[in-house]
């Protein structure tokens, strides 16, 4: 165990991505990172940088932190509420026009006729076909759109995040291991100093020690740079770029059993990316009735009234006008706009079969990883933890050479650390398969 703080990866995120105001499962049984009420609240306020954390971090911390700093994030929450105007806007009728008119101003011949006149008048638009309520169905479609499409990004970022947060944490892990290791070379050394000293050992073994020791050293500023790395990429996901936080806390050799891939396969029809289509291939169907409803002519009424100046006479006058369809009749825009459904609808396909391919290849890798887990686990790790054992006790026998020790040592600390390395690729994997179906990897596990 190389952390004192157990937690699952994959609940912690499931619960993030299943606090999703559309689509949310009020029936979900998994205890929450915040309430849905307060995270819904949370989606519909302004956002702002968050506080920068200090101390140690656990993974529900990391994505709370996600979903109300990252700046993607933000950047699409405005989309959102830029398409809201937009549905407001979209069911606005069209504004009335007021227009004004003199003429025969001077002119004494007209004078006799009608004189000078003054004409004052309104004009409506009335739309017909039904365009106000198909730009309406398109705006309302296109919110949807929006929400779906920060729901895509959403999922991706807190798996990018979790990712990042099990960087940082095989980091710690590999740090540690490789700080064990030096103090261990610091210790040979310094036994083997002594032993030189003493005229027990050739000097010959001194200079083993030396070069294991610096070899040692040189690993540890490596793995000591890659957990900075680590630590100012995982800040960098709540708009951080100086990171103040210790550590982060997780159990690296939380192993879950891997579900059959027919049942992941089934549960891509939860996937945020296949909602968007579905919702941008309504937008489409939308978009290509309202361009036929702008077919259908419109009609202006006109209703004012005339001034004669000259023996202040007044007339009432209405007028109906509309455009006659004969040359434009809206067909480029319609033909266009069945094009661009039938685009989405392929689209669409392509999508699905990516995600399937995309799923299929994370599974494999991920089944690949957990049996190396396993395999050091129940083989390599004993094996190798055995031998070091023994030819350590066997040196103080002296039945094997210093050299003997060091490789076993060696060898030791090596697989450890290709242990820790495939914990964090396994959990990787699972971050990337739980982005692509958009839940848990066990469903069980809520």
């Amino acid at each position: 165990m190389y952390s004192n703080y157990a937690l699952p990866f994959g609940i912690a995120l499931s619960v993030i991505i299943a606090t999703s105001p559309v689509g949310a499962n009020p029936t979900d049984k998994t205890m929450p990172l915040v309430h849905l009420e307060d995270q819904n609240k949370a989606d519909r306020a302004p956002r702002s940088p968050s506080a920068e954390p200090t101390g140690s971090l656990i993974l529900p911390q990391v994505l709370a932190l996600t979903l109300t700093g990252n700046p993607e994030l933000a950047a699409f929450s405005e989309e959102i509420r830029a398409r809201e105007a937009a549905a407001l806007q979209a069911g606005l009728l069209p504004n009335p026009v007021f227009g004004a008119n003199a003429a025969n101003f001077g002119n004494a011949a007209a004078r006799g006729f009608d004189g000078d006149v003054v004409t004052l008048q309104l004009s409506q638009l009335i739309e017909l076909g039904g365009k106000r309520t198909a730009r309406i169905q398109v705006a309302q479609i296109g919110q949807e759109v929006a929400s779906w499409d920060y729901e895509v990004q959403r999922v991706t970022v807190l798996a990018r995040a979790a990712q990042a947060f099990i960087d940082v944490l095989g980091a710690q892990a590999r740090t540690e291991l490789v700080k064990h290791s030096l103090e261990l070379a610091e210790k040979v050394v310094h036994t083997v100093s002594n032993q030189v000293k003493a005229g027990k050992v050739s000097p010959v073994e001194a200079t083993r020690v030396e070069v294991a020791l610096a070899t040692a050293k040189t690993e540890m500023m490596r793995t000591e740079r890659e957990l900075e790395t680590a630590r100012r990429k995982l800040a960098a996901f709540w708009g951080s770029t100086v990171p103040k936080f210790s550590t982060v806390q997780g159990d690296l050799e939380a192993i879950q059993t891997l579900p059959l891939l027919a049942s992941l396969t089934e549960r891509l029809k939860q996937s945020p990316e296949l909602a968007l289509w579905t919702s941008e291939l309504s937008r489409r169907q939308a978009l290509l009735e309202e361009e036929k409803a702008k077919a259908v002519p419109d009609l202006t009424v006109t209703l004012g009234g005339s001034n004669y100046l000259h023996n202040q006479d007044y007339v009432m006058n209405v007028g109906v006008s509309m455009p006659l369809p004969v040359f434009d009749r809206n067909q480029g825009n319609i033909q266009q706009a069945e094009r661009r459904r039938s685009k989405a609808e392929n689209e669409q396909q392509a999508t699905q079969v990516r995600i399937g391919t995309d799923l299929n290849a994370a599974y494999l890798n991920l089944d690949a990883i957990h049996a190396e887990v396993e395999t050091y686990r129940s083989t390599i790790l004993p094996g190798a933890e055995s031998a070091y054992q023994a030819v350590q006790e066997g040196y103080r026998l002296g039945k094997f050479a210093l050299l003997d020790v060091l490789d076993t040592q060696r060898t030791f600390f090596n697989a450890k650390g290709q242990y820790l390395r495939a914990l964090a690729a396994y959990h990787q994997g699972v971050a990337d398969i739980e982005r692509l179906i958009g839940g848990a990897l066990n469903e069980d596990s809520k």
